[in-house]
């Protein structure tokens, strides 16, 4: 029955996001939560970690929840099995959806219903991304309630100092972001083992 669960709340997923990995984030966030498959410090840990490995986000996310609730359940198998259920859950809907599309869009491309469609989802997009967004952020800083005091912690201007020297290397000086987040894992690394944060 798990496993059926996990398939069916990445179908779910899969088939109402738009907009990619990160609008999917609150939608992820709301479900892992709410059946307590992980607490909010894992998944925004792996969170990172997804963004720092190979591959899309939502398959990085989904075969680590997956593997995660399995292997709770019935040990290795069980991980391997809950991995493929939730990774199969949130890819199906993108792929059929991309064969139907690829289909059809040409004849529905200049439809005003098509082009007001396509406007309304970049909006929407663009909130559930300020969303995840958001949430993270009151994850990461304010754990423990919104004070002042989190704006006077080392690990509060260590992670601002980063994120603007990263931001002003990525925009300005065209780095890769291979090599961005290279930096900033070595960046983090240092900060950890000399106690900045």
């Amino acid at each position: 029955m798990t496993y059926l669960i996990l398939f069916l709340e990445f179908l779910k997923i899969g088939a109402f996001t738009f907009g990619g990995g990160y609008a999917m984030i609150p939608f992820i966030q709301e479900t892992v939560l709410r059946h307590e498959w992980l607490t909010n410090q894992e998944l925004i840990d792996f969170i990172a970690v997804s963004e720092s490995t190979p591959g899309a986000f939502a398959v990085n996310i989904s075969t680590y929840v997956g593997s995660q609730v399995g292997s709770a359940e019935n040990g290795l198998l069980g991980g391997v099995l809950g991995a493929l259920c939730a990774t199969a859950g949130v890819v199906l809907p993108a792929f059929l959806i991309i064969i139907i599309i690829a289909k059809i869009y040409d004849k529905f491309k200049e439809s005003k219903l098509v082009k007001g469609a396509m406007f309304g989802l970049k909006s929407t997009v663009v909130g559930l991304i300020a969303a995840a967004v958001i949430s993270i952020a009151f994850e990461v800083f304010f754990a423990n309630g919104f004070t002042t005091a989190v704006f006077v912690t080392s690990t509060f201007w260590f992670s601002l100092v980063v994120f603007a020297v990263m931001l002003f290397l990525l925009l300005y000086k065209k780095i890769s972001p291979i090599i961005i987040i290279a930096l900033s894992a070595v960046a983090g690394i240092i900060a950890g083992y000399t106690g900045i944060i």
